[in-house]
């Protein structure tokens, strides 16, 4: 007895187990099948297409433009200093910091009360020399009368001595008349060489006076310079800086008092690099007088002027690099040009030529570009860049005629397949369906009820849905994730249907009916649709996109 209920336990056990076994086969063969189906319903990867925006390339002549930057400055600047010392007596309405002078417009006055009295005195000076000229003069005419006359003397002594020898030998005269006669020559003729002594003085006093007066004619000049200096006057056209001045103001020698600053000679310098001034040199190494445009930005309101290369720096300065350039700036166009102005300066290079002008975008540093081949598909080149502008290349051998992506991203490169948008291509504007307010009801729920978009989407689809009409494709998508519904996406009667296998017809009845998020009312109408012998065609590829997803 206990033997048959021990057997019977054991066959109830051993049946139980059975069974379990046998309920996680089918669980297990259950599973498989699923994932089998739903490897089934996977759609195959499409090779991914990326939009670029292509350009054809175009062989011809490009002017490279150098940009620099550099300051404004002038040849003429002269600082304007007290030549004598003094009070300021008189100084002009225009002598301030920005006031503009012509050339001899009286600027300032010192006090010129010093300088007439030295100028009075030179001029007294110099009567004073004419006057001892005059005197000397006379003197020697004096001088020249007394030797005349002593000359004449000299000729009586010398006759009384003949006479007087003569009457001796004739034995009527004597010795001592003979000495006496003698004696009164010698006298005459140290008076002949006394006259012609004072004459030789008198010629020397008249040099004398001649040299007074070349002195006092200096010191009188002198004089009246000092006292014209008193006055300061522009001595050209120009316009005051740094001026430090007020009438009564006591001054000393050389002082400065302001700068004057000439705005027809302006110039701008700035510094270029070396490769750069190269091309800007000649054979012998002297600048090229190209023509250069400089901009100055004044909020918004950009002046330009235009100007002459004129000359390069004589050295390069400690710690700098490249060369520094200087430009003449036309007189016509730097009328609103300060020194210190900060410009932008555009140096026009001679033209290149079979060159390419590509956005600087479409190449990489090395000058690699992505051209288009005839499937669509790209294809790396390499380029030679001459020069790198602003926003542009210029470029040579590059194939003329193919065309090239603008814009590089990371993922394009060579074999990758590519949607191109040419310029001028015209982008078809989306057709748009109008939403009834049921369709906007029953979208707006079904958003409101998906907690797996974010808020921020979730808020801008929304909004999207208020508006009267919305995007076809956007209409569709949320009819197939709500459970179809009436408007666009309802098939038209009449419209295309397909005969359904039966595997086919399995798969698309399973999805829709574990559709948990589909209404029960849209599900029974689809489930309806797919039970019948033609099924529209619509219904099935909304569906099976869906299974594709």
């Amino acid at each position: 007895m206990r033997f048959m209920s021990r057997s019977l336990l054991a066959i109830v056990i051993l049946a139980i187990t059975v069974g379990l076994l046998a309920l996680a086969g089918g669980r297990v063969m259950n599973a498989v099948a699923e994932r089998d189906a739903r490897e089934e319903r996977q759609r195959p990867a499409r090779e991914r297409e990326f939009t670029v925006n292509v350009a054809t390339l175009t062989l011809g002549s490009a002017n490279p433009v150098i940009t620099a930057y550099g300051e404004i400055s002038s040849r003429r600047t002269l600082q304007l200093r007290a030549a004598t010392s003094g009070s300021l007596v008189e100084i002009s309405d225009s002598f301030r910091d920005g006031g503009f002078v012509s050339a001899g417009d009286v600027l300032f006055k010192i006090d010129p009360a010093n300088a007439q009295s030295a100028r009075d005195l030179a001029q007294s000076e110099v009567k004073e020399a004419a006057a001892e000229f005059i005197e000397a003069e006379a003197a020697l005419e004096l001088a020249q009368a007394e030797l005349a006359a002593s000359v004449d003397q000299r000729a009586l002594r010398d006759q009384a001595v003949l006479r007087q020898l003569d009457l001796k030998e004739r034995g009527v005269g004597s010795d001592a008349a003979v000495e006496a006669a003698r004696l009164s020559l010698s006298a005459a003729v140290q008076t002949e060489l006394s006259r012609k002594q004072a004459i030789a003085q008198a010629k020397a006093r008249i040099l004398r006076a001649e040299i007074g007066q070349t002195r006092a004619g200096i010191n009188l000049a002198e004089a009246e310079r000092r006292l014209a200096e008193t006055n300061v006057t522009a001595p050209f056209d120009g316009i005051l800086n740094n001026v430090a001045s007020v009438q009564g103001r006591l001054v000393g020698a050389n002082e400065q008092l302001g700068e004057l600053i000439d705005l027809e000679a302006l110039e701008i310098s700035f510094r270029v690099s070396n490769t750069q001034f190269s091309r800007l040199v000649d054979e012998r190494g002297r600048m090229r007088p190209v023509d250069v445009s400089a901009t100055l930005d004044l909020a918004g309101a950009p002046i330009v002027v235009t100007g002459v290369v004129d000359r390069s720096g004589a050295q390069v300065g400690a710690g700098q690099t490249g060369r520094e350039v200087f430009a003449r700036v036309n007189p016509d166009d730097a009328r609103v040009l300060r020194p210190g102005d900060f410009m932008k300066v555009d140096i026009a290079e001679p033209a290149l030529r079979d060159v390419a002008v590509i956005p600087a975008t479409a190449a990489t540093s090395s000058g690699q570009i992505l051209l288009l081949t005839g499937d669509d598909r790209l294809e790396a080149v390499d380029v030679t860049i001459l020069r790198r502008q602003v926003d542009s290349l210029i470029v040579a051998n590059a194939p003329a005629g193919r065309e090239f992506v603008t814009k590089l991203q990371p993922q394009l490169g060579a074999g990758v397949k590519v949607k191109p948008v040419r310029e001028g291509a015209v982008i078809e504007d989306k057709a748009m369906v109008a939403l009834s307010a049921e369709d906007r009801a029953r979208f707006t729920a079904s958003i409101e009820a998906n907690s797996r978009i974010p808020k921020e989407a979730k808020a801008r689809i929304l909004e999207q849905l208020q508006a009267d009409e919305i995007p076809q494709d956007m209409y569709e998508r949320m009819a197939s994730r709500a459970g179809g519904g009436g408007g666009a996406t309802a098939p038209a009667a009449g419209g295309p249907t397909v005969a359904l296998d039966q595997d086919r017809r399995a798969r698309l009845i399973a999805f829709v009916e574990g559709n948990e998020r589909m209404p029960q009312e849209a599900k029974s109408r689809v489930l309806e649709q797919l039970n019948a012998e033609q099924v529209p065609v619509d219904v099935v590829e909304r569906i099976e996109a869906r299974m594709g997803s």
